[in-house]
């Protein structure tokens, strides 16, 4: 279980990471959205905040102060992965968190901020722009819900 979800957090990370520059490359001399299909756009948006833009700090440290806590949460993570996760459903999803989170905590020290493309929007309403690594994390999330409420709960070993 653990090494499924550890590959499945290596995959991501790689996947956000390699998807970052590429990005970069595409808007290296653009500065207007380039639309993909009638409701999906690729933008660059660098989120500097948390979360949808959230929180957004103009403070010299906060990337690091973002970074050191998605890199803490996803240790967090990752200890629950290596030694409590009992069920593949729970280590995809920690993989999938884990991966996510250090991808983003990457972008923070090099970019001073979360490097974010994909701008899905429907009726003039945008939905904010989000990466590899927010949609991998969001799975993840969206996973540890659905099975805490329909999985079946399965006491823990002590």
């Amino acid at each position: 279980m653990q090494r499924l979800g550890l590959i499945l957090a290596v995959a991501v990370f790689a996947l956000d990471q390699i998807s970052k520059p590429w990005i970069l490359s595409v808007f290296e001399d653009r500065f207007q959205a380039i639309e993909i299909l009638p409701f999906f756009n690729l933008v660059l948006v660098y989120n500097r905040g948390v979360s949808f833009g959230m929180f957004t700090n103009d403070l010299t440290h906060g990337p690091y102060l973002l970074a050191g806590l998605a890199v803490v949460i996803a240790a967090c993570v990752w200890w629950f992965l290596l030694r409590r996760c009992e069920k593949t459903i729970m280590a995809i999803a920690a993989g999938l968190i884990i991966g996510g989170a250090f991808g983003n905590a990457l972008d923070r020290l090099l970019y001073g901020a979360v490097v974010d493309f994909l701008d899905f929007h429907a009726a003039g309403y945008h939905w904010p722009a989000f990466n590899v690594a927010d949609c991998a994390i969001v799975v993840g999330a969206a996973v540890l819900v659905f099975d805490g409420l329909f999985g079946g709960a399965k006491p823990l070993k002590e």
